[in-house]
């Protein structure tokens, strides 16, 4: 009987990881088809949102530790996004040597429409789960599961400066 429960258990618990898998999946599937109108990628409009809700330029350092989508160094993918022209480079107001990006005219424009996107896909999302109890405790679960690496560290960082 042991086994058994354990066997179940186990099952559970790998239905679970392929469905986080899946659910990542084909979220990100169906955000990059709602974003390809406006030309930017999902990696690129996460960039786009932390620095619109930044309350000053950053350094790509300090954009790293608030993305999910690029761990580690962000440094090729801020690129893309200031090549652009988007974001733009600035040189720090007290250390001249470092240089933080912040929004350009347009970048802050396409970060409103990229928030647009976003909203109606949260809504869809929103929409389609049963109930904010369940919504909450699959939060829970999911916040257990990605606590102790970098992206659940970087959700924690962007969620204590709301």
């Amino acid at each position: 009987m042991l086994c058994h429960r354990y066997a179940a258990a186990v099952d559970r618990i790998e239905e679970l990881r392929y469905l986080v898998l899946a659910a990542q999946r084909e979220g990100n599937r169906r955000l990059t088809d709602a974003l390809r109108p406006l030309g930017v990628t999902p990696a690129q409009a996460e960039v786009l949102t932390v620095l619109a809700g930044s309350d000053g330029p950053l350094s790509v350092k300090e954009l790293g530790t608030l993305l999910v989508c690029e761990t580690g160094s962000p440094s090729r993918l801020t690129r893309t996004v200031v090549t652009a022209g988007w974001a733009q480079q600035v040189r720090d107001e007290v250390d001249g040597r470092l240089t933080r990006l912040r929004l350009t005219t347009s970048g802050t424009a396409l970060a409103q429409r990229v928030r647009d996107v976003e909203t109606a896909f949260h809504a869809r999302l929103a929409a389609a789960l049963e109930d904010d109890e369940g919504t909450a405790s699959t939060v829970r679960v999911l916040r257990v599961l990605v606590s102790d690496g970098p992206s659940g560290a970087a959700i924690e960082r962007r969620r204590s400066r709301t």
